[in-house]
């Protein structure tokens, strides 16, 4: 059933045309991701759908009595309210009745003797009890655990930006509504959330749109993609890997057509060059066809950013980290560690936000002292330093003039490039070159500040949440860029898919300041940990270095347990089997199944029960996403198990 339709919606800034003549049909199953690169009017258009701007021409239509919620990329919080208070703002009974609650509850916590205050709030539960709010309100505090935040009392104004934001995220996923419309969701969130997020979002009814650079989560969670390209919106019914496949079909296509059109345009032009007089009807007709020929719009593979920067020499010594420690405000963040980076190191570094991520970062770059161990830096090393808040830049200035202040030319393998002929890689044409930075989107800014930081030519590179506002396109060709890096990354980062295409080695955050160091993209690292879990030692994955330092044996790449050798044919000659170690997990997994599922029965029920108990729903709530992780790897190890016994079962027939 369609729900919402945006019929031929325009919508221009300036000069600069967002989108045109623009046609959108939402249906209650929808859950759409909208894509495209920075700066071409995505949060724009979220703004017309939810309702918060008008199209300049068009008209959207919507079912009777739709309710949309929605999630802006920088939303805004009303003065004095506290994290529940906030959530619970909207626009239906139920949750202006949560908001009075949480309002009188307040008062009455503050004035226990105030007995207007406690009558109110006895007529007000009376109402929530009618209502059945109480779900309501322990979903919300569900969510807000989930999300990182656990004191519901707070003040949402004096939290940081990225807490903030999730406060906002809880308020938009509760809300009852038809369609959901979220402004870049995973920003600010770290990838436990994220994974909490996905399978929420799947699970929720309803519909969805939202603006996303997470690949794996567009992968995970849209059904429909949508392109905003040019101004003009392209449809597929898919997610993020079969959207890729049906968009170079349709470029194809257009180049192909584009083609047909050059040669029919040389045909009429050598005609017209003869000499047409348009005296005949026929004659004028063709002259019309070649003009409208000339007019068409050319069809041009889509532009792409090309990093080819050179970089400094980089000397045998890099930076060595010694027994360091930092704290701040009596919290522990780095506690005793050591690493010797290496030339050709690619690290990604993880963990739940506030843990000190960035300020490890902020040590390795010599712009933060620990305080204890020491930090060597060497001779060679020059450090190009991408920061979570960017750097401050001046409004007034243009887009080229902010480079220029960095290097007017640049050194690249295939010789030397102008700033203006670096812009236009970055996707800044001529034409935007000369416009001031205040009239940049968010994630244009993002772009123009990491082409400053890789202008510099630096041959160690730190990023700090560097997917936050790019778009797919630039990340991608980031990732490509830093595979030919011919120096050491070091990355903060929530975004999974870049983590397992960059990284070779995790360095994951696990509390009291511990690091620990793990072989591998961030895939092995989670695999690594549910290794852990489900084996319940003190083990760790096979491809896993602990802290420590200590090297655990690679695991076995093998059809009958044996390690695999080079000489095939042998190979080839053992019957396929079962390893003991698989036997008995064959025999035990079913079990070990039906053991999780009933304590995650359980959980369940002990949440609705401490509704009220913040401190026991938020311990809960830990244990509830442990035991969905172990119930997840248990699954997977039954399907690999079952599909081996099955094949097994062929080789003796």
């Amino acid at each position: 059933m369609n729900i919402l339709s945006a019929e031929g919606i325009s919508k221009s800034y300036s000069e600069k045309v967002l989108f045109n003549d623009s046609w959108l049909g939402i249906e209650a199953g929808d859950k759409i991701g909208l894509i495209g690169i920075n700066g071409t009017g995505k949060s724009t258009l979220l703004k017309v759908i939810a309702g918060f701007e008008e199209p300049d021409s068009g008209r959207i239509i919507k079912t009777n009595n739709l309710n949309i919620g929605y999630l802006e990329q920088n939303p805004s919080f009303e003065e004095g309210t506290t994290v529940l208070q906030q959530v619970f703002i909207g626009h239906s009974p139920v949750m202006s009745l949560l908001k009075e609650y949480e309002i009188i509850l307040k008062k009455c916590q503050d004035s226990p003797d105030d007995k207007q205050a406690e009558k109110k709030l006895l007529e007000i539960m009376q109402k929530m009890d009618a209502g059945n709010a109480w779900a309501i309100e322990s979903e919300a505090k569900t969510v807000l655990t989930k999300l990182g935040i656990s004191d519901f009392n707070a003040v949402v104004t004096q939290l940081s930006g990225g807490q903030r934001k999730r406060v906002a995220m809880a308020g938009a996923l509760i809300n009852p509504t038809e369609l959901l419309v979220l402004d870049e969701p995973t920003n600010h969130i770290d990838n436990d959330s994220v994974d909490w997020l996905e399978k929420y979002l799947n699970a929720r009814r309803g519909a969805l749109l939202m603006v996303t650079h997470d690949r794996y989560f567009l992968e995970r969670v849209a059904n429909r993609i949508i392109e905003l390209d040019n101004g003009k919106l392209y449809s597929y019914q898919a997610n993020y890997s079969k959207f890729l496949e049906m968009k170079a079909e349709r470029e194809e296509q257009e180049l192909a057509s584009e083609r047909k059109r050059q040669n029919l345009l040389r045909t009429e032009l050598e005609w017209i060059r003869r000499g047409a007089q348009a005296r005949s009807t026929k004659q004028k007709a063709r002259i019309e066809r070649f003009e409208k020929l000339q007019e068409a719009e050319d069809v041009r593979q889509e532009n792409s950013i090309e990093i080819q920067i050179g970089s400094a020499r980089l000397g045998r010594k890099v930076i060595e980290l010694s027994n360091i420690g930092k704290s701040y405000d009596q919290k522990v963040l780095i506690k005793d560690f050591s690493y010797i980076l290496l030339r050709d190191d690619r690290i990604g570094i993880i963990g739940p936000n506030g843990m000190g991520k960035s300020t490890l970062l902020g040590i390795i770059s010599g712009r933060i002292k620990p305080d204890l161990g020491n930090v060597e830096i060497g001779e060679t090393v020059k450090t190009g330093f991408f920061t979570q808040e960017s750097q401050e830049m001046n409004p007034e200035l243009r887009v080229i003039e902010y480079i220029r202040q960095v290097a007017e030319h640049i050194e690249t393998k295939k010789g030397s490039l102008s700033a203006s002929q670096m812009l236009e890689r970055f996707l800044f044409p001529q034409s935007v070159q000369w416009t001031p930075i205040a009239r940049l989107s968010g994630g244009e800014r993002r772009r123009l500040y990491l082409l400053s930081v890789l202008m510099a030519a630096p041959n160690v590179l730190l990023l700090d949440e560097p997917t936050n506002d790019l778009d797919i396109q630039t990340l991608t060709i980031l990732e490509s860029y830093l595979e030919e890096f011919p120096g050491a990354v070091i990355t903060v980062s929530h975004d999974r898919f870049f983590l397992d295409r960059m990284a070779e080695r995790i360095f994951a955050f696990e509390g009291n300041g511990y690091i620990n160091k793990y072989a591998g993209n961030y895939s092995d690292y989670k695999e690594a940990c549910l290794w852990e879990g489900i084996q319940g030692e003190q083990l760790q994955h096979p491809k896993a270095a602990r802290g420590d330092g200590k090297k655990i044996p690679e695991v076995e790449d093998r059809q009958d347990g044996q390690p695999q050798k080079d000489n095939r044919a042998a190979q080839k000659e053992r019957p396929l089997k079962f390893t003991f170690k698989e036997q008995k997990e064959y025999e035990e997994i079913d079990e070990k199944i039906a053991d999780k599922e009933g304590e995650l029965e359980k959980i369940k029920a002990d949440m609705d029960i401490a509704v009220s108990d913040f401190a026991l729903l938020q311990e809960l709530v830990v244990k509830q996403q442990k035991l969905e992780e172990e119930l997840d790897y248990l699954m997977e190890r039954w399907t690999y198990l079952y599909e081996l016994a099955e094949r097994i079962e062929k080789s003796k027939s």
